[in-house]
Parts: C-alpha cells; sequence; structure tokens
C-alpha cells in the first residue's frame, strides 16, 4: 500500500487512532487529524514514525468548511495526493428527547454528519482531479439502524451517515472511487469508558454481544485495513458491521 496517502479525522485516540496506525504500518502516508488533544495526536505521529512510516498531525474542526479545505490542501502539499478518506471523528452526548437543546443538537449533527460531508466532499475532489479513483470510509455505528432511547442526536447523525455511504458510492462509482461504512457495536475506546469502567454495566454490556465480549480498536482498524486494500475494490455503497454478532441478534439485520 505504499505511494498512498490518507487521511484519519479523529485520529488522536480510540478507533481513528488504531486506524492511523494500522496505515503507517502498511506504508500508507497518514495525516493524523484533532481538533482538541494535539499531544495525543503528536504520539500516534511519533508512533507511526517509530514503525518507520510517513505522519503528520493536522488540528480542524471538521464541521466547519474552512477547515476541512485546509486540512485537505495540506495533505496534498505534504504526500503530493491523498487516495484515503476514513471519516471517524464523532462526538456523542446522551440526553433524553425532552431534554436536548438546539445547541447540542447542532454540535452533533455537525461533526458526526455534517463533518463526514464536508470531509467526503473535498478529499472527492481531489481525488477525481487525480484520476485513479480512491476510497471513502466512514466510521459509523450499530446505531445507524439500532434506536438507542436516550441519545437521538447520535443514532440521527448516523442514521444520516447511512445514507451519505450509500449514495456517495453511487455517484463516486464512476471515478472508481469506493464509499464503504463501517458499523462498529460496542468498542474499548474512550467514547465507551465510562460504561465499561462499571462492572455491572459491562457484564450487562456483554450479555447482549453473542461473541460475549467487547471489541478492540485494533480490530476496527484491521478492517478499515482490509477496505482500502485491492481485495476490496469490488465493494462500495454499503455498511460493513463489526459487533460481535449484537445486530443479528436484536434482530436488526
Amino acid at each position: 500500500m505504499s505511494d498512498r496517502a490518507a487521511l484519519v479525522t479523529g485520529a488522536s485516540s480510540g478507533i481513528g487512532k488504531a486506524i492511523a496506525i494500522a496505515f503507517g504500518q502498511a506504508g500508507i502516508d497518514v495525516c493524523v487529524n484533532y481538533h482538541r488533544g494535539g499531544e495525543q495526536a503528536h504520539r500516534v505521529v511519533e508512533q507511526i514514525e517509530r514503525d518507520s512510516g510517513r505522519a503528520f498531525a493536522q488540528p480542524a474542526d471538521v464541521s466547519n468548511s474552512a477547515d476541512v479545505s485546509t486540512m485537505v490542501d495540506e495533505v496534498v502539499r505534504r504526500f503530493g495526493r491523498l487516495d484515503i478518506l476514513v471519516n471517524n471523528a464523532g462526538i456523542e452526548q446522551p440526553t433524553p428527547l425532552l431534554e436536548i437543546d438546539e445547541r447540542s443538537w447542532d454540535l452533533v449533527l455537525g461533526i458526526n454528519l455534517k463533518g463526514a460531508f464536508l470531509c467526503a466532499q473535498a478529499a472527492a475532489r481531489q481525488m477525481v482531479r487525480q484520476g485513479e479513483g480512491g476510497r471513502i470510509i466512514n466510521v459509523s455505528s450499530v446505531h445507524e439502524d439500532l434506536p438507542m432511547p436516550g441519545n437521538t442526536s447520535y443514532v440521527c447523525a448516523k442514521g444520516g451517515m447511512r445514507m451519505l455511504t450509500r449514495n456517495l458510492g453511487l455517484e463516486l462509482a464512476p471515478h472508481r472511487i469506493t464509499v464503504v461504512g463501517i458499523g462498529p457495536g460496542a468498542i474499548a475506546t474512550p467514547m465507551d469508558a465510562q460504561t465499561l469502567a462499571d462492572p455491572q454495566k459491562k457484564q450487562a454490556l456483554e450479555r447482549e454481544i453473542p461473541l460475549g465480549r467487547v471489541g478492540g480498536p485494533e480490530e476496527v482498524a484491521g478492517l478499515a485495513a482490509y477496505l482500502v486494500s485491492s481485495e476490496a475494490s469490488y465493494l462500495t455503497a454499503t455498511t460493513v458491521f463489526i459487533d460481535g454478532g449484537l445486530m443479528r441478534a436484536t434482530g436488526s439485520l
């Protein structure tokens, strides 16, 4: 996978960090995007460089079109091209429906959905100019299909990402740009840290998962590495769930 360049958003921790490191190990040049957590992002860069990879950290608010444009331009300036985008940046603010305020709604939808759109549009424009195809991965969630009471803004954002993946996959197919979603279930990341730190909540969660355990970020990263390989070149406009069987068990698939 050498001679390819990737942009991974929200790559300072969790799934994004694992994907950035996996790409670096595969010989892909990596832009490690962060909004907050610059020190963590630079540690990810250092880890990639220790493995003889090339990487740099780039701050950007993915919900801001100017930031996104500057970030894509910087990737091209540094690496000469952009072949892979991973839309991983995301947040959630669990709140009962009747208590969600407009600011919180806009923030969650802005980062999770608008951010994915802005980055995909900017990256696809560059890929089309290059004329060599490309890969876009949208890190979504089982909750693009599975409801989660008390977290309406998050599931709506992920549901929107589901259709963004499908529509972009069809629209960009003539340019040989594939668009695939990854739908993680319960993964040991900072986002789920509070639940996993409570033994009772962790056990209750594991009982819902047919494989009986929470997944690791490196397992999601392994799937991402496959999706940008030549073996996955016929896969587009769909979501691949990595959830220990959770979706099937709930009857959502």
